[in-house]
Order: C-alpha cells, then sequence, then structure tokens
C-alpha cells in the first residue's frame, strides 16, 4: 500500500473552469444536494436515494483512500461556485504504473457540459504527464450506451467485455466493457479533448436542479 501512495496521492487538479479536490466528510452536504436524482445511479452497483445512503457513499469512499486503493474527489464547478459530482482513480497499481478513472458521476445540470471534458482532461493530464503512467483504463456496464459512446468520444479504445462480472442493483448479473489510453494515444486524446472544450462554452442551466 505504501508504494502505492507514493505514486498517487491526493492532489487538487486546478483547471480554468473546473477543479477537482481530494473528498472529506465535509464536502457530503454538497453532494447530498446534487446527488439523489435516481438517473445518475442507473447503471452503478448501488443505488443512492438519501442522504444516509450517500453517507455510506463517502464513507466507504474515503476508508479505501486511507487504505491507499483509491484517490477519490469532489468535482467544482469554479463557474458556479460550487461542488456539482465526484470521480476518482482507483484499481492503481504503481509496479505496472496503471490506473482506472471511474465512479464518475456529475448531477443532472452538469451533464453535457464543459464540466466531465475538463475533469477527464485534468486527471488525464496528472496520469500522464505527472505520474508517469503508461495507461488508464476505465469500464462500465455494456448496457450503458451513453457512457461507452462518451469514452470512444474522447478517444478511449474499447478492449472487450467482461461476462457476469459484477453483481448490480437488484442481484442483476452486470457485464462490463473496459476501455483504455495507453501513454502512446495520450497526446491525441489530450488534442481531442482540449478542442472539445473550446466549442463547450454554453452556460451552465441551474434552474434544472429544481
Amino acid at each position: 500500500m505504501a508504494l502505492v501512495g507514493r505514486w498517487i496521492q491526493p492532489v487538487t487538479l486546478d483547471g480554468r473552469r473546473v477543479r477537482l479536490e481530494p473528498l472529506t466528510a465535509d464536502h457530503l452536504p454538497a453532494l447530498v444536494e446534487v446527488g439523489l436524482d435516481p438517473s445518475l445511479w442507473r447503471w452503478t452497483l448501488s443505488l443512492i436515494e438519501t442522504p444516509a445512503d450517500m453517507a455510506a457513499y463517502v464513507g466507504a469512499a474515503l476508508a479505501a483512500a486511507k487504505a491507499g486503493a483509491e484517490v477519490p474527489f469532489v468535482t467544482v464547478d469554479r463557474e458556479a461556485g460550487r461542488v456539482v459530482g465526484s470521480t476518482r482513480f482507483l484499481s492503481i497499481e504503481a509496479q505496472h504504473r496503471r490506473l482506472e478513472i471511474g465512479y464518475t458521476w456529475l448531477g443532472p445540470p452538469w451533464q453535457r457540459s464543459h464540466v466531465n471534458t475538463e475533469a477527464k482532461l485534468l486527471m488525464l493530464r496528472h496520469a500522464f504527464e505527472d505520474r508517469a503512467a503508461i495507461r488508464v483504463e476505465f469500464k462500465t456496464d455494456s448496457l450503458n450506451e451513453q457512457s461507452r459512446r462518451a469514452l470512444a468520444g474522447i478517444g478511449a479504445v474499447e478492449e472487450g467485455t467482461f461476462r457476469n462480472h459484477m453483481i448490480s442493483q437488484g442481484g442483476r448479473r452486470r457485464h462490463s466493457t473496459y476501455f483504455s489510453i495507453i501513454e502512446e494515444e495520450w497526446p491525441q486524446v489530450r488534442d481531442r479533448l482540449a478542442k472539445r472544450l473550446a466549442r463547450r462554452s454554453v452556460p451552465v442551466r441551474l434552474n434544472r436542479l429544481a
């Protein structure tokens, strides 16, 4: 665990319009405010419906962080001045210089906006340029077409599907589809994300929270 901790540590990643801050218990009220929409959890392993559910979710993330297994963040929209979601590094393999980006969600008003694009750019840049990763991977429910399109859209390569990979909500056997970006592909992916970010200048409509 110590080796993992030395390679990927909690860090604040600042972008022009998005900031990723290490998750703490103090972020719980802000996450509850934006994170109880059932649509956010349709494809996840557990359903977050109440503040208590979110507290358990945050507690598990902080326990994994304390163990050195994961590095969770809250996603802050700097223009809105508020926490709008969460994401994390996980499946960290320091010896092999690979990790996964996952547990990513955003409140509905911030979906399909600049926020996820810049957050991905910040995390991938940190992994490849600051920590010299040679592989970053993603996995998603094979039925989650929106997620699969989004990952392909940033230039991640679909590698295959692990059948009966996880037990999802209600006991459903989930097949997980894996994507990856490797070191040699990073410059092209970085340019693609930067161009997409430049195009996404439409302000977020905060009234959709109501």
